[in-house]
């Protein structure tokens, strides 16, 4: 038997599952969905599957479905079942719960109703592509999914720029392109970036280069699969001259003078005159 059939405490469980490759799952994940007397999921098809993988049987239970588009009233309901005695599981289409998922809101639920709850931890895309990217991982931001919208991704790219750290994102594979190239506009052309895909899965793909040169790369494209972009910290002491004219000529290509030069210069960490002088000279060569 690949689990343990144990009595569970009454009590919300929060499980990891598996990113990707469904063998990463932990046993104590297993033992915590063989046990749990209700289980809910934010996708009900995925952990069925993922059981079924693992030989973990139903054995008539249900699984509740909460997901963005739930009400008030999923959450409620497994709260009332944990007042009743029960165990609730809840695990996430992915991953660990809670990370860029709907099951914050249950979490602050249990919190302000007084029940126990803990958490079955598993794999994290935000982890994984920390430990492949090449970056620092001293220190990371996770600053989940940008704004669609490209005025609202760039300025919350720039509040982004000084953070001490990598920073980590999620992205949909049909705005890559466009966000690599937001983030080099409002970052800094020459700043290093990881585009890491489908992680633990067959396909699995690492790239790792400026985000000048990654914007290329994707441009116009939409890989297939889950993505985690990773961008290195501000290094502005080590900008060059030709890093300046080019994150000044892209700016450019988009804005107008007075706006190129304030995002440029907030990029770069340098006095706006400096930045505008530069942007005279290109205009006259």
């Amino acid at each position: 038997m690949k689990f343990l059939k144990t009595d569970l405490a009454p009590g919300l469980y929060f499980v990891g599952v598996p990113i990707g490759t469904a063998r990463d799952i932990t046993l104590r994940a297993l033992d915590t969905l063989a046990a749990a007397d209700l289980l809910a999921a934010e996708d009900t098809r995925s952990l069925r599957r993922l059981m079924e993988i693992h030989g973990v049987p139903l054995n008539g239970r249900k699984v509740i479905a909460l997901h963005d588009h739930s009400g008030p009233s999923v959450q409620e309901r497994l709260i009332a079942a944990v007042r009743e005695g029960k165990s609730v599981a809840y695990a996430s289409e992915a991953g660990m719960p809670l990370i860029a998922d709907p099951g914050f809101e249950l979490s602050r639920a249990a919190a302000e109703a007084g029940v126990m709850q803990t958490c079955a931890p598993g794999p994290s895309a935000v982890l994984t592509a920390l430990a492949l990217g090449g970056l620092p991982t001293d220190a990371f931001f996770f600053a989940g999914f940008l704004p669609n919208s490209k005025s609202a991704r760039i300025a919350a790219l720039e509040k982004l720029r000084d953070v001490p750290g990598t920073l980590v994102f999620y992205e949909s594979p049909k705005r890559l392109g466009a966000m690599l190239r937001d983030a080099a506009t409002a970052l800094g052309a020459g700043r290093k970036a990881a585009m890491c895909r489908e992680l633990t899965k067959k396909f699995e793909e690492i790239q790792r280069d400026t985000l000048e040169n990654l914007a290329e790369t994707y441009q116009g494209q939409s890989p297939k699969g889950e993505v985690v972009v990773l961008i290195d910290r501000s290094r502005s002491e080590s900008v060059n001259h030709l890093d300046l004219e080019t994150d000044l000529q892209r700016a450019l290509k988009e804005m107008s003078m007075r706006d190129a030069v304030d995002l440029v210069a907030q990029a770069h960490g340098l006095p706006r005159r400096q930045v505008y002088q530069a942007a005279l000279a290109l205009g006259k060569g």
